[in-house]
Formats: structure tokens, sequence, C-alpha cells
């Protein structure tokens, strides 16, 4: 890819988009689409689809495709799509990214394969990124997310990856050690945060941006944390930081996806209850984040 048009459709915040259901736990597709107009509004660059907060493990097939094409036709003018992907099998990945491509998404996003995750060497996934990146029609960018996958991508692999033609970049949602990735960055392989907490210290390194959970509840918020980053404020973006790392606690850092869901309910945005087995938050934990979120000021 050309390298000003990759900085173009990579630079900002992207929403890891939550995927609503309904009662019956059925996707609300009128739901998401209310939630993409919203936010085709705010400021962020694009999406992920089927992430984590998108509950991707607990969609079927069907379902995720249905998803992205809805997230892809009803994104805004000039917004970027990613899709991820989230399989132990190769051959599932490399379908999927196949039908990801004709669904219209920009890129694939590439969770690390888990179930094996003892023999998950940097060899072995060195291999998988690399095949997957010879034969898959949409510009790849991996993600290391230990946390959800426990494989870690190690810097010396992310080195090798960062070379392959068609990895263009990496997600980062580990706690610490972004740093050792940033180095990688270049014209054609680009770095975004996993995370709000740490997204500035991040773009003061050189990432582009970042891929955050508080975009699907305040992303206003996320893309000014952005802006500054841009401008490196480092007078106002470092208590900015501070304060959208504690909102950012509150929510997702406290109760996951089923307080991300919570949160947009109580904002007015259509997220609806989470897929078992994640349960919706009680009437307790709702009540604990509407007291902290109007102590903060953004609830009345």
């Amino acid at each position: 890819m050309d390298p000003q048009l990759l900085l173009q459709k990579i630079s900002g915040v992207f929403a890891p988009i939550s995927t609503p259901f309904r009662d019956d736990e059925e996707v609300d597709f009128d739901a998401l689409i209310f939630n993409l107009e919203r936010y085709a509004r705010s400021g962020v660059l694009g999406y992920l689809a089927l992430g984590s907060n998108g509950e991707n493990r607990s969609l079927t097939e069907e379902e995720k495709l249905a998803v992205l094409a809805t997230v892809v036709r009803h994104k805004g003018p000039g917004q970027t799509v990613m899709a991820g992907a989230a399989y132990d099998a190769q051959r599932d990945t490399e379908r999927f990214l196949e039908q990801a491509a004709g669904a219209g998404a920009d890129f694939g996003l590439v969770l690390s394969p888990s179930y094996f995750r003892r023999q998950m060497t940097d060899e072995v996934l060195f291999h998988y990124f690399a095949t997957l990146a010879d034969r898959s029609p949409l510009p790849l960018l991996i993600y290391n997310a230990p946390a959800f996958c426990g494989a870690t991508i190690s810097p010396a692999l992310a080195a090798r990856l960062a070379e392959q033609a068609n990895i263009v970049g990496m997600k980062d949602s580990a706690p610490s050690g972004v740093e050792e990735f940033l180095k990688l960055a270049s014209p054609s392989f680009h770095v975004l945060a996993g995370s709000v907490g740490f997204m500035f210290r991040a773009m003061m390194g050189g990432a582009v941006g970042g891929t955050v959970s508080l975009a699907n509840t305040f992303p206003e918020l996320a893309v000014e944390l952005f802006r500054l980053g841009q401008a490196r404020d480092e007078e106002r973006g470092v208590p900015f930081q501070t304060r959208v790392t504690r909102i950012n606690k509150i929510i997702s850092g406290t109760f996951g996806p089923a307080g991300v869901k919570a949160t947009m309910n109580l904002l007015g945005l259509k997220g609806g209850i989470p897929r078992r087995p994640l349960l919706p938050l009680t009437a307790e934990q709702q009540a604990e984040i509407k007291r902290a979120l109007m102590e903060e000021g953004l609830l009345e």
C-alpha cells in the first residue's frame, strides 16, 4: 500500500465496536446501525469490527459476516474498517480474510492462535502471520493481546513481521512494552495503542493512534486525546491522559464488555446486553458507573 494512503487510513482513533444483542441474545442490527450513525459524527477515524468488545468469540460465522457487512455499509464517508480475525486454525483465518475483503473491509487485524499456546513459539507464530500475509487479499495488522489469548508477540517476532510486505502494522494491548514495538515504526509499519490508558504516551513515542474501548462510550474524549498526541501537547495531554484512564477504568477496566454496554445504554447509545457466558451488570453495578460518571461531569 502507498505509504501516504496507509497513514491516512490508519492514523486516528478506531472504535472496537460493540455488537448489540437484544434481550433474547440475538444480534440487534438496527441498534448497531443507530450507533454507527452516532459515531460517524464523533471524529473517530473508523472501526474495529469483531474485536473483543464486539464479542467475536461469541458470534457464529454467519453473524460475524453480517455484523461486518453492516459496519461497512453504514460507516461514515472516509471511515476505515478493520475486521478482527481470532481463530485457532489457519485455514479458518484465511477463509475469513477472503470473506472480509469481499465484504469491503480495509484491513484485517489478526490475533495469535491460543488453544495450543505452549506451542505458539516465535517460529510458529512467524510462519502463521507471514504466510497469512502472503495469501491475504487485505493488508494485515498483528494483534498483541496476551490478556485475551495467552500468547505474547515478542519484540523480536514483531521486528521480523514488520518486514513482511503485506503486514502494515500492529495493535498492542499489553499493559507494558509498547515502547519496544514503537522502535519498529516506519512508513510501511505503524503501531496503534490498544488501550486509551497509554495512548498519549504511545503517540509521543511514535504511535499513529489507537483502537480503544473508550471510543464506544465517549468517542469525543478519545479523539481529543489523539489530537493532543498529534500536537505533542504534554502540558494538556498528560493530565487529560490521567483523566481518560480513570474514566476507562470505571467502565471497561472494571466490568469489561458488559460495562461498556451498560454505559452505552446510560448515554443514549444502544449497547443492549452481552451474550452469555457474560452477564449484564446488576442494578448496583450500573448505579456505581452512573455515580462515577456524574462525579466526572459526564452525566447529569
